[in-house]
């Protein structure tokens, strides 16, 4: 596991809104913060989690009616993300290894998941990311987290040194 990272789930209450329920649990790992989730394309309230002010970064992700959280030391990351799927979904794992690099670039699926490499190395890997507009390629480090039998969680991460 990576030092410095939290990760929690649980089911979504029926007639809950899944967010309510991913940021409750973000506030049970970090404190009571302001959570805000802009999107950095047209500004709307549904884009990558953030929590200006504080020294953390999250990722939310939802796997069937489970909300899945994970924050991490921004001293430790300059990016971060996490993705999870259903245990049994074919090729859960090399997805949510893409969909976590993705997360964690901030461009989500606007990079063809197929351009991401990734290179395993036990339950860590290290992802390759093409560069946008004329920039290089960008790697982040990636773990498998631990997580119930009927999930699979991975996170990414680009460090902070």
């Amino acid at each position: 596991m990576i030092d410095g990272l939290r990760i929690a789930w649980r089911p979504v209450p029926p007639g809950t809104a899944r967010r309510d329920t991913a940021w409750a649990l973000v506030r049970e790992l970090v404190g009571d913060v302001d959570i805000v989730a802009p999107c950095p394309f047209c500004g709307g309230p549904h884009g990558p989690v953030q929590l200006p002010g504080t020294p953390w970064r999250a990722s939310v992700s939802y796997a069937g009616e489970v909300a899945v959280v994970g924050v991490m030391p921004a001293a430790d990351a300059t990016a971060f993300g996490i993705d999870a799927e259903p245990a049994g979904t074919p090729g859960a794992r090399a997805w949510t290894r893409v969909e976590a690099a993705l997360k964690a670039d901030g461009r989500g699926l606007r990079v063809a998941p197929e351009s991401v490499r990734i290179t395993p190395d036990g339950s860590e890997w290290t992802a390759v990311v093409p560069g946008r507009d004329g920039e290089g390629e960008r790697r982040y480090r990636g773990v498998d987290v631990t997580a119930p039998d009927d999930l699979v969680v991975s996170a990414a991460f680009r460090a902070a040194s």
